[in-house]
């Protein structure tokens, strides 16, 4: 059997126990910022470089707008100053058998922005609308 990369085309995203099909996911990123630090009295002329703290980039989920289909503006207007609903998402990559391969597991999400499709007279596309996603950790699993 030969071995080939996955193809990033079959996913699956889940959240409080619903499955809901996007287009696209983006923003799986997971940052270790850099300190740097020198001692005054270091004989080296030049900086020491520590890990320091995790940063972790918004996750954008964009679908298809579907006619009465109001979640993902419900769980945005949910969203009060210093009262939000959060949740943790797993988004799976699956094989062919539908089971996944590599899970990312999001932590305490919440929605920061959401977009309505853009309208166009001429156009010959599907309405797509976007929620971009605040969270507090992600937690990559390669099985």
């Amino acid at each position: 059997m030969t071995n080939y990369p996955l193809p990033k085309f079959h996913f699956l995203v889940e959240w409080g126990g619903t499955s809901i099909g996007f287009t696209e996911v983006s923003g799986l990123e997971v940052e270790t910022e850099v300190i740097e630090y020198r001692n005054g009295a270091s004989l080296e002329y030049s900086k020491t470089k520590m890990p320091g703290m995790r940063k972790y980039s918004n996750i954008t989920l964009k679908r298809g707008t579907f006619r009465s289909d109001n979640e993902f503006f419900e769980w945005f207007n949910s969203v009060q100053l210093n009262k939000i609903q959060r949740r943790d998402i797993t988004i799976s990559l699956l094989n062919e058998e539908h089971e996944p391969v590599v899970v990312w597991k999001v932590k305490n999400a919440w929605p920061s922005k959401v977009q309505s499709t853009d309208l166009k007279a001429d156009g010959n596309e599907v309405a797509i609308e976007t929620l971009e996603l605040v969270h507090e950790g992600l937690v990559i699993q390669n099985d």
